[in-house]
């Protein structure tokens, strides 16, 4: 993954590692629930990267946010960024992230989900309108940080913040603790 917000936190929690983009691009086309559709692609970006680097422990991710069982990916530009934040003004939504193990080497094939619950106070055009000319969320899944300005714009969540962020650390320790034990 290239994003730097999981860049910093798992840097956060001491993990050593290298960050190495995979060639895998997402088809929102494809007919998966959401659920499937995260856990899909953060299994096929690990296992991208996992092909050339078997004696490593390869982490993908893949968040999306969810509004009914619509999916909201990254705005193209400023006119999708406006469509997503008014689609999501008001309502509760739900941010999953699909979380993926891989190491060949070790036999390692695990991927898991973690969803949490975010509800938005009403939007005003002005307040969508200096988000987007001010944080130009364009690399952010349902086009919002809840980490930047917008955090005001949050009324509550239900489950893990740092999902929320891009990278569900608590449930990755739990899952990773699983794995290999304390």
């Amino acid at each position: 993954s290239t994003s730097p917000r999981r860049k910093t936190l798992l840097t956060q929690i001491g993990l050593s590692f290298i960050v190495e983009p995979s060639s895998i691009h997402e088809d929102f086309t494809i007919d998966l629930a959401p659920e499937d559709f995260a856990q899909h692609y953060a299994k096929q970006k690990a296992m991208d990267i996992s092909y050339r680097n078997h004696d490593s422990l390869v982490i993908g991710a893949d968040t999306i946010v969810v509004l009914g069982n619509r999916i909201l990916g990254k705005p193209k530009n400023a006119t999708e960024s406006y469509d997503m934040l008014t689609s999501l003004s008001g309502t509760t939504h739900t941010v999953m992230t699909g979380v993926s193990l891989q190491a060949k080497s070790l036999e390692i094939d695990h991927t898991f989900i973690e969803k949490t619950k975010v509800q938005f106070k009403e939007l005003s055009d002005i307040e969508i309108n200096y988000y987007i000319e001010n944080y130009e969320p364009f690399d952010k899944a349902g086009s919002y940080g809840i980490q930047d300005w917008f955090s005001v714009c949050v009324e509550k969540i239900e489950g893990c913040f740092y999902n929320v962020v891009g990278f569900p650390l608590s449930a990755f320790y739990k899952e990773i603790d699983n794995i290999f034990g304390t």
